[in-house]
């Protein structure tokens, strides 16, 4: 059985036991966490929502939050003696998913 969820902007396909990243969520570690925005349910069938389907949820566990590796962003701009460096590292957090119920 898997389910595909929306969190952070973003989907996911996932299933029980399966461990996710995703943008920064406001629980600490070892908190329960439910999505209710569930896209799509299969099972033995295939239950679409009309954006979501009903009564549908996901629970999972919060295992840690952190940051993801550091990205280097470097500007510059031709013959004008322009340049700049940046460095930005994303938040995220890891659930572990428990549960998929209809």
């Amino acid at each position: 059985m898997y389910a595909i969820i929306v969190t952070g902007g973003k989907q996911y396909r996932v299933t029980e036991g399966d461990e996710i990243f995703v943008e920064k969520l406001d629980k600490y570690d070892g908190e329960e966490i439910t999505f209710d925005k569930v896209l799509a349910v299969e099972g033995d069938n295939l239950i679409t929502g009309t954006p979501f389907v009903k009564g549908a949820s996901v629970k999972g566990t919060v295992v840690k939050s952190g940051k993801n590796k550091k990205i280097n962003i470097f500007t510059y701009k031709a013959k004008k003696n322009v340049h700049h460096k940046m460095g930005h590292r994303q938040p995220y957090t890891k659930v572990k998913i428990n549960s998929i119920s209809l």
